[in-house]
């Protein structure tokens, strides 16, 4: 199983709620077996950069991962969200 961990920070405050929505827009992508799009509580005093919105996913392998992101879609919803985010950190690991 592939964990797929995106954090998101919006380069305007205003924007946390249209980068939400636009990434919730991979949900529609039907490759993962788990999806969720959460805002972060920023709790955790120690981080340099506040993160506003994280993305998790699970994929069965490699393969659904990677068909995942050839999927229109994903490409539509950087399309959307790029513009408005300031950084955006990823990381897959193997569960």
């Amino acid at each position: 199983m592939i964990r797929h961990i995106v954090f998101f920070s919006a380069r305007d405050p205003d924007d946390v709620a249209r980068i939400e929505a636009g990434l919730n827009m991979l949900a529609t992508i039907p490759e993962h077996e788990v999806f969720e799009v959460r805002r972060s509580l920023n709790t955790d005093q120690l981080t340099g950069t506040a993160v506003d919105v994280v993305v998790y996913a699970e994929f069965a392998d490699d393969a659904a991962l990677a068909r995942y992101k050839a999927h229109p879609t994903y490409q539509r919803c950087i399309d959307v969200v790029r513009p408005m985010r300031d950084m955006r950190l990823a990381a897959d690991i193997e569960s």
